[in-house]
């Protein structure tokens, strides 16, 4: 029920006539190249351009909260867009895209999904994260680690490594995860597993470890536009939570939360 309220108010709002006016997105920084397509895609068929900022979506709402100017807000998670839309900054809050944790290992890590759990415990393994409240995939590893018997050893062991205000950035075009393992910063890394493929395939030998069942952990993004925006922001959204939006979202290895299943 209350996703076919979210996209009725959208499919509603969308209608009304649409301008040339810009579209600005903010949106995590797992979506960058699914989005960069699809805003190429809307571009192209409406002619109206978009203006895309990518990064942690902690960061991305406070600046957001600070004034900054953004029309569309693509979270990582559902809790930072229905802050703004708590606040009175916009909504409806739709979930327009799903994705899950993975292990990313260096290659002289002996590891497999039965062993991830023992291998991140490793004295002698370095365990990244981002950086949880700045990104959610670090509150995503974070959660992961409750649902261990060893939550306490894996957080105060585990090196927050992306996603802070003060987090070291790679060099331009390179992968942020690629990089923080060929780079020797750690052993084992857990990220989105969008991420971890894009990762293998700039540096092709590092492993990709599907987590246990007992300790996967989902991710929900929450899409949001936000008050004051222009018309064209909402067929935007609409795009975005689109067949053709959400074809895009699948091909880069996103659960399309808009997609209809097949019979």
């Amino acid at each position: 029920m209350r996703k076919s309220l979210v996209l009725g108010a959208i499919v509603a709002l969308a209608m009304t006539p649409a301008s040339a006016e810009e579209v600005s997105l903010f949106a995590a920084g797992s979506l960058k190249g699914a989005l960069s397509e699809v805003a190429e895609d809307y571009t192209a068929a409406f002619g109206t351009p978009v203006t895309a900022s990518f990064g942690p979506s902690g960061l991305l709402r406070e600046r957001i909260e600070a004034g900054e100017a953004a029309h569309i807000f693509a979270s990582a998670n559902m809790r930072h867009p229905r802050t703004l839309e708590s606040a009175g900054k916009g909504g409806p809050v739709a979930l327009f895209a799903r994705n899950r944790l993975c292990g990313l290992a260096r290659p002289d890590v002996t590891v497999s999904t039965d062993t991830l759990l023992e291998v991140m415990l490793s004295d002698d393994v370095r365990l990244g994260t981002s950086t949880p409240k700045a990104d959610p995939s670090g509150d995503y590893a974070f959660e992961l680690f409750d649902k261990s018997a060893h939550a306490d050893t894996l957080k105060a062991k585990a090196l927050q490594l992306t996603g802070g205000p003060d987090s070291a950035k790679p060099p331009a075009g390179r992968n942020t995860y690629a990089w923080v393992l060929d780079g020797d910063q750690a052993d084992v890394f857990l990220t989105y597993c969008t991420n971890a493929v894009l990762a293998q395939k700039e540096v092709p030998t590092l492993q990709i470890i599907q987590v246990p069942e007992a300790l996967s952990v989902g991710a929900d993004y929450g899409l949001i536009v936000l008050d004051g925006a222009p018309a064209n922001a909402w067929k935007l959204a609409m795009h975005i939570l689109s067949p053709a939006g959400q074809t895009v979202l699948a091909s880069y290895g996103f659960d399309a939360a808009a997609l209809p299943k097949e019979d």
